[in-house]
């Protein structure tokens, strides 16, 4: 299976908190800067062809190819496969195409789902639940002092402020990766400042 990444928006009183994972160890996306810039993985998320967890981002387009390891890795795969069966059936299933149609270009499908708190309990009840538990978390003892706990999409927001005033500092091997389609397309790449 492909990564098959979940995702969810739940509103706070602040920003609200963002969750987008895979329900592999990493993404395709990624591994392929790693394997463009010559580079490992930080771990043994991939399996070869043969059933070797490696850290080699080549064993993915070699013959035969290797697949992403499951969330849980070797040892509690099973739960991430799970998962990405859930999503394969939100997502393939129930849109009558996938895996087991023609593989002609990117063929991935997409599910929206979208829940308006107000039919519940309200939108005050909800946002007061997740209030308690960002605070909460924001109160526990991180493992590592200089790492504090923090909420899922905290460090993309941290992001998206700084990158609004000071630009994008982008992954070494991506400019290169979009050169011949800046060529064909004319337009001009960003430069580094």
């Amino acid at each position: 299976m492909t990564p098959n990444p979940i995702a969810a928006g739940l509103p706070t009183s602040g920003d609200p908190i963002l969750i987008d994972i895979s329900t592999s160890i990493t993404s395709m996306g990624f591994t392929l800067q790693r394997k463009r810039a010559g580079e490992k993985l930080p771990g043994a998320w991939l399996i070869d062809a043969h059933g070797n967890a490696t850290d080699d981002p080549t064993v993915l387009w070699e013959e035969p190819k290797g697949a992403l390891l499951p969330l849980g890795g070797l040892d509690a795969g099973y739960k991430g496969f799970a998962l990405g069966l859930l999503i394969e059936a939100l997502t393939a299933a129930l849109s009558g195409f996938g895996r087991a149609d023609p593989h002609e270009g990117w063929g991935a499908t997409v599910f929206v789902q979208v829940i308006d708190p107000a039919a519940f309990a309200g939108l005050d009840a909800f946002v007061r639940q997740m209030n308690f538990m960002t605070a909460s978390a924001h109160a526990a003892i991180p493992r590592n002092a200089n790492e504090p706990v923090r909420m899922p999409g905290e460090r993309a927001m941290q992001r998206y402020r700084e990158q609004i005033v000071n630009g994008i500092a982008l992954f070494p091997a991506i400019i290169p990766s979009l050169t011949p389609w800046a060529e064909k397309l004319g337009v001009e790449l960003p430069r580094p400042t």
